[in-house]
């Protein structure tokens, strides 16, 4: 189980409620060895390097979302899972280019 091979069946920026909903439905639905996490976009923020404060997120909406949100279940489970997530109405997308056209400049 711990070195059984997984494949990513979810991964996208910011889109927390998804994944907390894949998430969760996995878990109900007892899948083992499901990796659920999430990476932020940027290796630096604005304001230089190891600031912790981005000024960014001091607008009127507050915080941005810019993390990277992905699900990977064991190979032998990935049918399984995206039949069921296809049951409750849940689009998998799986982005290749998650920081989009001008990221990592």
């Amino acid at each position: 189980m711990w070195f059984a091979k997984k494949i990513t069946i979810y991964k996208k920026k910011s889109d927390k409620e998804t994944w907390t909903k894949i998430k969760n439905l996995l878990k109900e639905a007892g899948f083992k060895g499901v990796r659920a996490s999430h990476y932020p976009i940027e290796s630096l923020n604005a304001c230089g390097c190891g600031a912790k404060v981005d000024p960014r997120n001091f607008g009127a909406n507050g915080h941005i979302d810019r993390d990277i949100y992905f699900v990977d279940v064991r190979e032998e489970d990935s049918l399984r899972a995206k039949d069921l997530l296809s049951q409750h109405e849940i689009n998998l997308v799986v982005e290749s280019d998650p920081w989009g056209k001008f990221g990592r400049m």
